[in-house]
């Protein structure tokens, strides 16, 4: 039922186990974390001014390392005043150890409950981050993601997991459990999971990008049936007609230069590289409007701001927006693209709505890893049951791979050294039996 020419990818999101309120957000812990520093400063500089501590302990690598070093000096100097105190005479006026102690013990309280607390916090903050931008305080692997599921109607949102599959016949063959909110930077890791090649590789829109493009076709050897973004509004007649898209301008290759809707001419400038948030580096070409004399001219080749217009283009980006176009157009292509959506949907209903997993009962990347899979199984299970149940070859096909399977663990029970424990093959084999055809009052011959 399974073979190598396409496989369908698609992704949904499940309620981690941790409260809905436990947020901890990157954007607040730069916000407030600068301003732990320049207080520490200023504290810094207070107590080298008035002589309690010496330049030579703030000069530490870090915020961090200065404050514990303060703090160790503060405590040693009051440990000597109380030395100093329990053998001193009452004096009138009162003490000026103990005035000394006093302010002493002030700057310890705020370095130890929150100075150094604040910071160990942010930098636990930091480590437990990585590349996301939010986790949760009862699950930190979660991460704050928008759901289907609104009743709130807010778009608040709540702790999960991003669970990706790759479907044939509506079978699950792989998966993957990730941290992401979106599904266009999770392609690439989950395509390096999979362990065989398959001609076609289908997925929605929101996989769509240029790194996921040369990822499929250059190391997966796949054809990409994924559309971009901007595929479907650039197939309508609107955006088709629409002559202030630099899409439907005038190129001329020979050369090299674009001409828009107002006969303005965009000639070759320079290129450059841009690089993202993912660290994945683009070329573009960029291309200047032309110098007008003219009122009308003048006017069309210039910005508001008086400069001359430029446009910038990629290429490599371009060519392969083109290969998507010509795939996606191909009568066999478009064919195995529609199957998408009776690919991928029936599993995640079958998951959500039939077995009711719309939240993960455990905490932690790993754990959530291998329950998403005993569900996934449990779903593949129960379908090739009913299949089963309809297709009596099918079921003979599957009693003739179990004396298979019985005769190949034989054989290894028989390479197995003595002092290892033996599975019980025929016991393995009859609970199989029982777990998958004791429902439809089916019985083995034997």
């Amino acid at each position: 039922m399974i073979d190598d020419t396409v496989v369908y990818i698609d992704g949904t999101k499940l309620l981690a186990d941790a409260n809905k309120y436990s947020f901890v957000w990157r954007k607040s812990i730069e916000h407030f974390e600068p301003r732990l520093d320049a207080k520490a400063e200023v504290f810094f500089q207070d107590l080298v001014s008035d002589g309690t501590i010496g330049i030579d302990i703030v000069n530490q690598p870090d915020i961090m390392k200065q404050l514990e070093a303060v703090n160790v000096e503060l405590v040693k100097q009051v440990e000597k005043l109380d030395q100093a105190i329990a053998t001193e005479e009452v004096k009138s006026g009162g003490s000026v150890n103990k005035r000394r102690r006093r302010q002493l013990k002030k700057y310890t309280h705020l370095l130890q409950n929150d100075l150094i607390p604040r910071k160990q916090c942010y930098q636990e903050a930091y480590a437990l981050f990585g590349d996301r931008n939010s986790y949760s305080k009862t699950d930190p692997d979660a991460t704050f993601m928008r759901m289907k599921e609104d009743p709130m109607m807010n778009g608040q949102l709540k702790p999960g997991y991003n669970v990706q599959i790759a479907t044939q016949h509506q079978f699950v063959l792989y998966y993957d459990v990730n941290q992401r909110p979106t599904d266009q930077r999770t392609l690439i890791p989950f395509l390096k999971k999979i362990d065989r090649y398959f001609v076609y590789i289908v997925a929605d829109a929101g996989y769509g990008s240029e790194p996921n493009f040369d990822h499929v076709m250059k190391v997966c050897f796949s054809i990409p049936l994924i559309p971009y973004t901007m595929y479907l509004k650039e197939l309508s007649r609107r955006y088709r007609k629409d002559m202030s898209k630099r899409q439907n301008w005038l190129h001329e290759e020979t050369l090299d230069r674009y001409t828009d809707h107002h006969g303005i001419h965009f000639h070759y400038k320079t290129e450059y590289d841009r690089e993202d948030k993912a660290g994945n580096k683009r070329h573009f070409i960029a291309y200047q409007a032309e110098q007008r004399d003219d009122p009308e001219g003048y006017y069309w080749s210039t910005a508001p701001a008086g400069r001359l217009r430029q446009i910038s283009v990629n290429p490599h980006w371009e060519a392969q927006k083109t290969f998507i176009r010509s795939q996606l157009d191909d009568e066999e292509a478009k064919a195995i693209f529609a199957q998408r959506k009776i690919e991928d949907e029936p599993v995640f209903s079958h998951l959500k709505a039939d077995l009711k997993f719309v939240r993960v009962s455990i905490r932690g990347l790993s754990a959530v890893t291998n329950e998403v899979g005993i569900a996934l199984m449990a779903g593949n299970l129960g379908k090739i049951a009913k299949m089963t149940a309809q297709l009596l070859e099918l079921m003979a096909k599957l009693i003739r791979w179990q004396f298979c399977l019985c005769t190949q663990k034989s054989k290894q029970l028989l390479q197995t050294p003595a002092n290892e424990k033996r599975p019980n093959i025929p016991e393995i084999i009859w609970v199989f039996d029982r777990f998958y055809f004791e429902a439809e009052n089916y019985v083995l011959a034997s």
